[in-house]
């Protein structure tokens, strides 16, 4: 079974390259982040036409989630339960549901802007939500999984210039400790191998050719029960997909594993 994760920036401006993804690398589940459309606007006829059934949480604006799935889509459920507000409503940055033999959750954390913004102590709040929300899930009777944009690199070694980052979001003790406490409810990070480089980051800025050069982070992590880790296979980063006109800022994260 091979189950991936990827911002994709726009659903809307990538759906040619999905498409062209989605066949090409025989995924049979997608977490999507950053949809960037209404729920009406997202393309469900055209990824149904490619055998893909779809689970959306989108409002339009910046955020919006969403699972594919080839091989069934059942008890979903859309939203953060116990999520924060920001700015009166709850964003649609989380949904979940259970894919053939696994239980997947499709999320993008928000960014948190700068240390000293209110969007900062949001993200830190929405993280222990999260941390909440999964718990009942990691000990459940299928193998779990967390898996999206979470906007926040585990370790120095997954920024390209840890002295850049010195009081800026992404890096900071209290965001990885948000990671630490997931991993204390009982999950564990499947880290992908690099098939280019010495690390596989995930993102890299549009701006000053940050993707040529490497300038990456790796921010687009994946978070499994043990029922889940047991049965990785393999897991890396589609760097190839970053490339060429009409990329996401983003590249695919795939998980291969023997289910």
């Amino acid at each position: 079974m091979r189950i991936a994760t990827w911002n994709v920036n726009s659903i809307t401006a990538r759906l040619p390259r999905l498409l062209a993804w989605l066949e090409s690398s025989g995924t049979d589940v997608l977490c999507i982040q950053e949809t960037k459309c209404t729920a009406e606007q997202f393309p469900a006829e055209a990824l149904r036409e490619a055998g893909y059934e779809s689970a959306v949480n989108a409002t339009g604006r910046w955020n919006g989630v969403a699972l594919l799935s080839r091989v069934g889509l059942t008890d979903v459920v859309t939203g953060l339960p116990g999520g924060p507000d920001y700015d009166g409503v709850q964003e649609p940055r989380a949904i979940s549901a259970t894919c053939g033999p696994v239980r997947l959750w499709s999320v993008y954390v928000p960014n948190g802007r700068e240390v000293d913004h209110d969007h900062y102590a949001y993200k830190l709040a929405w993280l222990e939500a999260l941390r909440k929300a999964v718990a009942p899930e990691v000990t459940g009777p299928l193998p779990f999984a967390v898996l999206g944009d979470f906007n926040v690199a585990p370790t120095d070694e997954d920024v390209w210039d840890p002295a850049l980052f010195e009081g800026a979001t992404h890096v900071t003790p209290a965001e990885r400790a948000a990671l630490s406490a997931l991993e204390g409810e009982g999950l564990a990070e499947v880290v992908p191998r690099p098939l280019k480089y010495d690390r596989a980051y995930t993102f890299w800025d549009y701006r000053e050719l940050r993707f040529p050069k490497n300038k990456g982070m790796r921010i687009d992590l994946t978070y499994g029960n043990p029922a889940f880790t047991a049965a990785v296979k393999d897991s890396y980063v589609d760097r190839e997909e970053r490339k060429g006109k009409g990329a996401s800022d983003h590249a695919p994260v795939v998980v291969d594993l023997d289910l």
